[in-house]
């Protein structure tokens, strides 16, 4: 009989033979070899990772701009003759028209003024009448040397002197009525008027330095922007090239979105001229304007400009979850070739549109960039693409 030992240690009892006999010790290490040999592991299959395929597609091209608006008059209201307010002629904060009279000032002393300088208007008037009948007489006597030629050079002086007298009699005149008009203070442009400084009763003093109202133009509203001096040579050659959409010349359409995240309904344009550079920023502020015929834009309010460059035609987008950045900040993402393996490529993009980014370099139609499994996976290494929801287009 012969003894066996299996690999979990059992021992089992075989028939003796001379042949096995032979071959036991054989058997024995054979056995033993194998306890201590363990099984190759399965091969993992590729990872699996989600993939968008890019597609060309025109896309609308937006720059976003932040800005104030500003009003596009303003006017502020000052009393230009002293005294005291008798009326208040207008509602606070309701829109008044160019022209409208807004206070009354005590206009008495004025209205006298005014009076006397039409009595002594009409006194040099008289005297120059009488002036002038003396000079006549004296022309005729003169030349029948009835009178000496000194006297008639008298007498046409003093003619000369009355109408000097009744030029500066009307220059009176003219002074008293301008003040007299100034005792209604009018608005002098059209816009919505604010609160009111001074109250009836009150004593307004000629060019004082304070205002006594503000009038504010609001249709339309100016949007001031900054944007680096680089962007508006940009702006400038593709306004030159037709590539933004124009209103009109040296124009370019623009939006607006509002601070609450909404929408202005009304579109604008977009100037260029009359801008300085800022040395310290290297910026410039360029002006929009707006239509603003509900006044929902107020001055002050901030604001983005939204505006609109034109559209590409051939515009690739790709997802920004398939997009990262390496340690030096440059974007990159990860590609599937045609034999499912993947490498990570150095791209170019210029801006998010909605969200996806807009890739100007790196890649393009037809190509496979993963969104989902990045972290699992390295460059050379086979997976299994599943095709994802395609990059959007722009809203």
């Amino acid at each position: 009989m012969l003894r066996e030992t299996d690999c979990k240690g059992k021992v089992k009892i075989v028939k003796s033979h001379y042949y096995f006999q032979a071959i036991a010790p054989v058997a024995v290490l054979l056995a033993l070899a194998g306890c201590n040999r363990k099984a190759a592991p399965p091969a993992m299959p590729p990872q699996q990772v989600s993939v968008v395929t890019l597609r060309a597609q025109p896309v609308e091209i937006h720059t976003s701009l932040p800005g104030r608006t500003e009003a596009f008059e303003i006017a502020q209201v000052r009393p230009q003759v002293s005294g005291v307010i008798e009326q208040r002629l207008f509602t606070e904060g309701t829109d008044v028209k160019a022209g409208q009279q807004l206070y009354q000032i005590y206009a008495a002393p004025y209205q006298a003024a005014y009076d006397s300088a039409k009595g002594q208007l009409v006194r040099a008037q008289a005297a120059e009448m009488t002036a002038r009948a003396k000079l006549t007489r004296y022309g005729q006597l003169v030349r029948a040397h009835a009178v000496s030629q000194q006297d008639y050079d008298d007498a046409l002086a003093a003619e000369k002197e009355a109408q000097g007298e009744i030029l500066t009699a009307q220059g009176q005149v003219e002074r008293a009525a301008v003040d007299l008009g100034y005792t209604k203070m009018n608005a002098p442009i059209s816009g919505r008027i604010g609160r009111s400084i001074l109250t009836v009763g009150a004593l307004a003093i000629a060019n004082q330095s304070n205002n006594v109202a503000i009038v504010t133009r609001l249709d339309p509203i100016y949007v001031d922007v900054n944007l680096p001096a680089t962007e508006l040579l940009r702006f400038r050659r593709e306004l030159a090239q037709g590539r933004l959409q124009r209103e009109g010349d040296n124009a370019a359409s623009i939006s607006l979105q509002l601070e609450d995240g909404t929408t202005y309904e009304h579109a604008g344009r977009m100037e260029f001229s009359e801008v300085n550079v800022d040395e310290a920023t290297a910026t410039v502020v360029v002006r929009a304007i707006m239509p603003n015929p509900d006044k929902l834009l107020l001055p002050g309010m901030y604001v983005h400009a939204q505006l609109t460059e034109g559209t590409d035609p051939q515009a690739l987008l790709v997802p920004q979850e398939a997009v990262s950045r390496n340690s030096h900040g440059d974007p990159q993402a990860w590609v599937v070739d045609q034999d499912n393996k993947v490498n990570l490529r150095q791209i170019q993009t210029s801006q998010a549109i909605g969200t996806n980014w807009l890739v100007t370099d790196g890649l393009k139609s037809g190509e496979r960039v993963v969104t989902v499994g990045v972290q699992k996976i390295h460059p050379g290494a086979t997976v299994t693409p599943v095709e994802a929801q395609p990059a959007g287009k722009a809203g």
